[in-house]
């Protein structure tokens, strides 16, 4: 799942040295199958030009174990949602586990002092992975990608398990 500004983060954001888009294009469109993308407030029509899957959705909606989660960038309101429905969101770039409100983070643009991370839903568990430094290889990427890393820390969220992860 990406939620959005997947190849530009804005005029506000700086880009790290070793930022390269293409390289990133071509890493994503090589799993494009396993990719779900929501549209973010930086992603354009050129954008999907480039990229072999659908990034200009607003949102998504998942259903896992009978609830509803929701997907979004985060620049637009909030859906209107069920008790135990989840939402999430990547916008802040600042990692956030708020009860039925999810954030992973930034894998290229953290915020607030956060690690570049990101987070899977994998058997009914949302797990917040972080990469060891402040450079992301496409290596590292790909590994965080076909989902190799382990699992520490489990909080419990309306039925779903969210683990925290420092490292690994």
């Amino acid at each position: 799942m990406l939620l959005g500004d997947v190849l530009y983060h804005g005029p506000r954001n700086d880009l790290p040295k070793e930022y390269n888009p293409k390289e990133v294009i071509e890493l994503l469109n090589n799993i494009k199958e396993k990719i779900l993308c929501v549209r973010g407030n930086c992603d354009t029509e050129v954008d999907q030009m480039v990229l072999k899957f659908p990034i200009l959705a607003d949102y998504a909606v998942l259903c896992e174990g009978g609830r509803l989660i929701y997907l979004a960038h985060g620049h637009r309101e909030k859906p209107p949602m069920g008790e135990n429905d989840i939402y999430i969101q990547g916008h802040t770039h600042i990692p956030t586990y708020d009860n039925n409100h999810l954030n992973p983070g930034s894998v290229s643009i953290p915020k607030e002092n956060s690690h570049h991370g990101y987070m899977t839903l994998e058997d009914g568990k949302f797990e917040w992975k972080n990469f060891k430094c402040c450079r992301i290889s496409a290596a590292e990427l790909h590994r965080a990608v076909s989902g190799l890393e382990i699992h520490r820390n489990t909080v419990q969220c309306h039925g779903f398990h969210a683990v925290r992860l420092r490292q690994y």
